[in-house]
């Protein structure tokens, strides 16, 4: 069937009290650090029940957008609401699962190698990549940029050119699993510092250490909010766990 004749959809109501969420933010000039009214508030001005602001709460939080603390309030990540449609979400939640099991079956091998392989060039580039990651994240930010610096130099110092080809061909789905991982709260710091485990390994030439130092951080990248998320489970009921645990 053509995808423009797909049975069309209406908007879930939680969707709807997001939109307004993010209206209501960017009337009232909220920034980051600020408290969004309580749950029974919002339910209460918007006419809803206080389940659809939970699950719209929930689809802001997957997206690293607000951060929860419990009995404490729900407080701004970001300076706006600007959150993704939630199908694409679902679609990325999909999807998900299938990357980050390809990434640690292709990236333990490659930090094997590398520790193997490496050169002096190759360390030199692994250093300035978490040098620059660690600016970033000083700097407030997430950190993204030195961690694709990172896995890239890694890829690099295992000189396997099919393994490189096949990094590179999943080069869009690993970015959305960066992403994805480093907005998690406190996991820039975290990653940063399984980074530096493997980057150690690697230098003292210990491939099965970098292996399981790579191994254990792609775990840990495996660990996200998004992955917990069940679009259709009304808010309040227990909540399924995935992903894998930390070895």
């Amino acid at each position: 069937m053509s995808e423009a004749l797909r049975p069309m959809s209406r908007p879930r109501l939680y969707e709807q009290v997001v939109d307004r969420l993010r209206s209501y933010v960017g009337e009232a000039g909220l920034r980051a650090g600020d408290r969004l009214p309580a749950e029974r508030d919002l339910a209460q001005r918007l006419g809803v029940s206080r389940a659809s602001v939970k699950q719209a709460i929930v689809v802001l939080e997957v997206q690293g957008l607000v951060e929860v603390r419990h009995g404490g309030g729900t407080y701004l990540r970001r300076d706006s609401l600007d959150a993704e449609p939630v199908e694409r979400l679902v679609e990325r939640r999909r999807r998900l699962p299938d990357v980050l099991e390809a990434r640690e079956a292709l990236e333990t091998k490659l930090a094997e190698l590398a520790a193997e392989r490496r050169t002096a060039e190759d360390l030199a580039a692994l250093r300035a990549a978490l040098d620059h990651m660690s600016e970033e994240i000083g700097a407030g930010g997430d950190g993204v940029e030195g961690d694709r610096r990172f896995h890239e130099a890694v890829t690099a110092a295992a000189h396997s050119g099919l393994l490189a080809e096949f990094m590179r061909s999943i080069a869009e789905q690993i970015a959305e699993s960066r992403t994805e991982s480093l907005r998690q709260p406190g996991r820039p710091a975290r990653s940063l510092a399984q980074h530096r485990a493997i980057l150690e390994a690697i230098e003292s030439a210990h491939p099965k250490a970098a292996a399981a130092a790579m191994r254990r951080h792609v775990r840990t990248v495996a660990k996200v909010r998004l992955l917990t998320w069940e679009p259709d489970r009304p808010a309040g009921l227990p909540v399924r766990r995935t992903g894998t645990p930390d070895a």
